[in-house]
């Protein structure tokens, strides 16, 4: 299975230097959407309900200070232990989610039930570390 850091380095090697807060959120609809397409997670790492929206701390440690990144902050990653089907996947997610902009997709993170259901009535801004389940992803996205 991929790592984290795989899948980020696969998806800034096809989309180029991007924000850090997009590749976070494109992360967490990769991951969605694995969960829903193939019933296994994408990678194992849990994403956190931040006040931005779903974030991976461990990937969030890499980029922290950053506003741009790009697949050079992941040259320890191997994006081709990625599946074909993976890239399939990821591909979807990009092809669909890419062209927004990080605040637009931030923005679609918090009108979805997995974020707000893991913040439990948090006010906005809040700091939380609470784990968005998995199981709530699935549900959640697989009734879209």
């Amino acid at each position: 299975m991929a790592n984290t850091f795989d899948v980020a380095k696969y998806i800034t090697e096809n989309l180029g230097e991007l924000s850090a807060m997009k590749l976070q959120k494109l992360m967490y609809y990769s991951q969605a959407w694995s969960l829903v397409w193939e019933e296994e997670p994408l990678f194992t790492d849990d994403f956190e309900a931040w006040a931005n929206g779903p974030v991976l701390p461990n990937l969030y440690a890499r980029h922290r200070g950053m506003f741009k990144v790009d697949s050079s902050l992941f040259e320890d990653a191997d994006s081709s232990k990625l599946s074909e089907d993976e890239q399939t996947n990821i591909n979807k997610v990009l092809g669909f989610y890419g062209e927004k902009t990080a605040q637009w997709l931030s923005n679609l993170t918090h009108q979805e039930d997995p974020w707000i259901l893991a913040r439990d009535g948090l006010p906005a801004g809040a700091v939380s570390h609470e784990v968005i389940p998995r199981a709530a992803m699935h549900e959640y996205y697989s009734s879209l």
